[in-house]
């Protein structure tokens, strides 16, 4: 069945039938969202299709940043889904066995300024290819972006002229994102020669590929699969630890915490201030590295472990 149907037919029966509240309704019309968006990305039109290593990837992601009650509750509204499409259309269930891994809240992994600087120099914007994907890590790093804003992200919405990006987010909530002032003659660029070359029918998306549709978050992951390994970083880079960077990066110039969370679109300021637990981490690294305290407390303990 298509995906869209599925979902139009499954709120249906909730609404009339299972008695839910609004409250949960609307909660888990928002979380359904987000997972038809992301099957739409990875190009899954119909609900057969979908495999529990989807399902898998996607919680993934979402674990990233979400509280876990809202990833709890998430998981919830992709099991009541996919039961629904079970039991009235004799489909195989894909979240019938789902693999949940739930470890401890780790802090996020971000990269270094060099690292940012080393894959964003590796490109040859002279290349049409090579033009869109640094023109698209770079609007990534340099705004914040979700993989899906950017995927989504239309040219009517790109004002060069006042350095400013109308984003719309999570629960079509729209932010105003500043351009770096750095970014704009690379965005110039893409506008007039490369996203000319790759257009094919009228359209607002903002990036196309070589087949001039648009950009999707496999497209993303997969170019930095590739620069990982061509430039030998030993960390695993995905487009959320590119907005990871972008955040911490922001904190360490000095930026705060409120205009961090305006930027970025988080509803909740906790969301936020895993930032601070980054910075304060890389002072308590810093203290252990560098104070001639903390290296002559080392090796006193390691005297005494050889006299004992």
């Amino acid at each position: 069945m298509k995906i869209h149907d599925a979902f139009i037919e499954y709120f249906t029966n909730i609404k009339i039938n299972e008695g839910k509240s609004k409250r949960t309704v609307s909660s888990y019309t928002n979380d359904l969202k987000q997972y038809m968006q992301f099957l739409d990305e990875q190009g899954i039109t119909n609900t057969k299709k979908i495999k529990p290593e989807l399902i898998e990837e996607f919680i993934a992601n979402q674990s990233e940043y979400k509280a876990s009650t809202s990833l709890a509750r998430m998981i919830a509204a992709i099991r009541s889904f996919h039961q629904f499409m079970a039991m009235m259309h004799d489909e195989p269930d894909p979240s019938l066995n789902l693999q949940v891994h739930k470890g401890p809240k780790t802090l996020p992994i971000y990269c270094t300024v060099d690292e940012i600087k080393r894959l964003m120099q590796s490109f040859d914007d002279t290349n049409i290819q090579d033009n869109l994907d640094h023109t698209l890590l770079e609007t990534i790093y340099s705004c914040g972006l979700r993989v899906s804003e950017i995927c989504n992200l239309t040219i009517n919405r790109v004002d060069l002229d006042t350095g400013k990006i109308r984003v719309l987010g999570k629960g079509d909530k729209e932010r105003i994102v500043p351009i770096p002032k750095g970014s704009i003659p690379l965005l110039k660029q893409y506008i007039s020669i490369t996203r000319a070359n790759l257009i094919q029918k009228k359209t607002n998306i903002f990036f196309l590929n070589r087949f001039g549709r648009k950009i999707t978050s496999k497209y993303v992951e997969l170019l930095l699969q590739r620069k990982c390994v061509e430039l030998d970083f030993k960390k695993h880079i995905t487009p959320h630890k590119l907005r990871h960077s972008y955040a911490t990066h922001m904190l360490q110039g000095g930026a705060d915490l409120r205009s961090i969370q305006e930027i970025l679109g988080h509803s909740n300021i906790q969301t936020t201030e895993i930032y601070t637990h980054v910075q304060n981490k890389q002072l308590f690294d810093a203290y252990n590295k560098f104070n001639p305290l903390a290296s002559q407390n080392l090796e006193i303990s390691k005297k005494k472990d050889k006299d004992e």
